[in-house]
């Protein structure tokens, strides 16, 4: 099983790449978002996914070790193949996954191309509770922050649908480069902060 490859790139595109490791060049299968990192000509790590079949033997590359994990947990949903995987890979960011998975947003993976209505439903139902512990094994900021303000806010009293559809409205109407800070003010008033939680007012 080949976990994860290091080498120069030798050519790439928005699905495909291959990749110079000691001579031999790999044929690796990436998001348009993995292609984008890739300059041709310079070193790069991926950490990847084997797929063996009969009639051939395929790697998918990602820059990010949690979308790699991610990739193999969508995998493990009825009627998600690797190509469907790769396709909401390339569609979603794994912010907006983790959002759809922890409100039940099944409209999310019905709007990538190939995922209709049963598969969304099975995915938000399969992953549901999977990916905060698989975020743990490899979480930058971003992620971080998002998953540290559901936390915050659950144990301030709120219901974790609540808290993070919260997260979801800010993540989207501040922007990525909103701090952990300004997520957490924007949720707060969003959810009300003045509200009394869990009868802790006395």
């Amino acid at each position: 099983m080949i976990a994860s490859i290091r080498g120069s790139v030798l050519t790439r595109s928005q699905q495909q790449a291959i990749i110079d490791v000691s001579g031999v060049g790999y044929l690796v299968n990436i998001t348009p978002g993995t292609s984008s990192l890739l300059k041709l000509g310079s070193e790069i790590s991926l950490f990847t996914s084997m797929i063996v079949r009969e009639d051939a033997m395929t790697l998918y590359g990602f820059t990010d070790a949690f979308e790699q994990i991610l990739f193999d947990l969508l995998r493990s949903v009825t009627g998600v193949g690797p190509k469907s995987a790769l396709g909401i890979l390339s569609s979603l960011t794994t912010e907006q996954i983790q959002l759809a998975v922890a409100t039940e947003d099944d409209a999310a993976f019905r709007a990538v191309t190939g995922i209709g209505p049963k598969t969304a439903k099975l995915i938000t139902v399969t992953l549901a509770g999977k990916l905060q512990s698989a975020s743990t094994m490899d979480a930058p900021s971003r992620r971080t922050d998002l998953t540290s303000v559901i936390e915050a806010l659950i144990g301030l009293g709120w219901p974790e649908r609540n808290a993070a559809e919260a997260v979801r409205e800010a993540n989207s109407s501040l922007g990525q480069g909103a701090t952990r800070d300004a997520i957490l003010r924007f949720t707060l008033t969003r959810l009300g902060a003045g509200k009394s939680v869990s009868g802790s007012d006395r």
